[in-house]
């Protein structure tokens, strides 16, 4: 068959070994796949949403229950970006828990980490521009610890509301970031990251002198299993659209009042939880951004992994790093758990 542009994207060939679905997890091309439809979705979306305080749970509703389909799209848009976050870490572990970030990955890694971070705050603002009642404790909470960071606190605020009510003012300004600020770095990136894959010599493995099997895997099969990996996860989201819609809730109209029964959304309960400890800018600030500028230093940090172990699982060479890393998800779900 002769390569076409998509068969171009990928290397020749790559060893067999770590082309197998369990050691790579499928997650990095879930993880385009989804943003492909995020895009999408998102694009039509547009066409019916209205980022006026006033009217923007109402668009909201009306492209739900009145448009032909447009709840069906709002849902994929949703369970879409929901299941990009879940990727985007899968695929982080699974780096750290093969070894592969080691040089000439190392910058990779980091790119990998700072896509992690514009998926959490895409889905933060994507949360914020439903604007109906449930979204305020958040928008409150997670703008005011902005406020709380010695010296450029209140220009961050600023930045992120345009200075006035969060509850009030700010979507406008939500908005503008959800579809410029954030969108836009996050294909840049994506697109950077997927080209040092390739540039990287493709998914990493041990010295071919030490690799069990030598066969390698032609990129017309590695395409046809992604396209067939894209299909089932397609009839997963359509599934998930079906039957479970995204949430939505009351308008927020005047000035909404904060309750102890408010949630942060699942990806922050951790945060949430640890703000309950006492100061916010230690427990909401600091040690959040302690975890991430961990996560970043793990190729610097720590030794890297032997070259023969390089694209197995759990390698011991780097059993500090797996530890880490491991240690953090753990604390960071039971946190998320126990404030459920």
């Amino acid at each position: 068959m002769r390569p076409s542009f998509f068969h171009h994207l990928h290397p020749p060939t790559i060893p067999a070994a770590q082309a197998r679905w369990r050691h790579t997890l499928g997650a990095g091309g879930a993880a385009i796949f989804l943003l492909l439809v995020l895009i999408v979705t998102g694009i039509l979306e547009m066409f019916y949403y209205i980022p006026n305080p006033a009217e923007a749970a109402l668009s909201v509703q009306t492209l739900t229950f009145h448009v032909p389909l447009g709840g069906f799209i709002r849902n994929l848009h949703y369970w879409a970006a929901q299941l990009l976050l879940v990727v985007t870490t899968i695929h982080l572990f699974r780096v750290v828990f093969t070894g592969a970030y080691s040089a000439p990955r190392r910058f990779n890694y980091l790119m990998g980490v700072a896509l992690l971070v514009l998926t959490l705050m895409l889905d933060f603002t994507g949360y914020i521009l439903r604007w109906d009642v449930d979204i305020c404790w958040p928008l409150v909470t997670g703008t005011n610890l902005l406020k709380t960071i010695p010296g450029i606190g209140a220009w961050l605020y600023r930045i992120a509301t345009g200075g006035g009510a969060a509850c009030s003012t700010a979507l406008l300004r939500f908005y503008t970031w959800h579809i410029f600020g954030l969108t836009l770095p996050m294909i840049v990136l994506g697109i950077w990251h997927a080209f040092r894959v390739r540039r990287d010599g493709g998914i990493a493995a041990p010295p071919p002198s030490f690799r069990p099997e030598p066969v390698r895997l032609p990129r017309n099969e590695l395409v046809r299993r992604e396209g067939l990996a894209m299909i089932l996860i397609g009839i997963g989201l359509i599934l998930l659209a079906t039957f479970f819609p995204a949430p939505l809730g009351a308008a927020m109209t005047g000035t909404p009042t904060l309750t102890g029964e408010a949630r942060a959304p699942w990806f922050f309960l951790w945060v949430q939880q640890m703000l309950k400890w006492g100061d916010p800018f230690a427990w909401g600030v600091v040690v959040p951004l302690a975890v991430l500028a961990l996560l970043a230093a793990i190729p610097y940090l720590f030794p890297p992994p032997a070259e023969t172990e390089i694209g197995q699982w759990f390698p011991k060479s780097n059993r500090v790093a797996q530890g880490v890393v491991g240690l953090v998800g753990v604390v960071v779900v039971v946190l998320s758990l126990v404030n459920r």
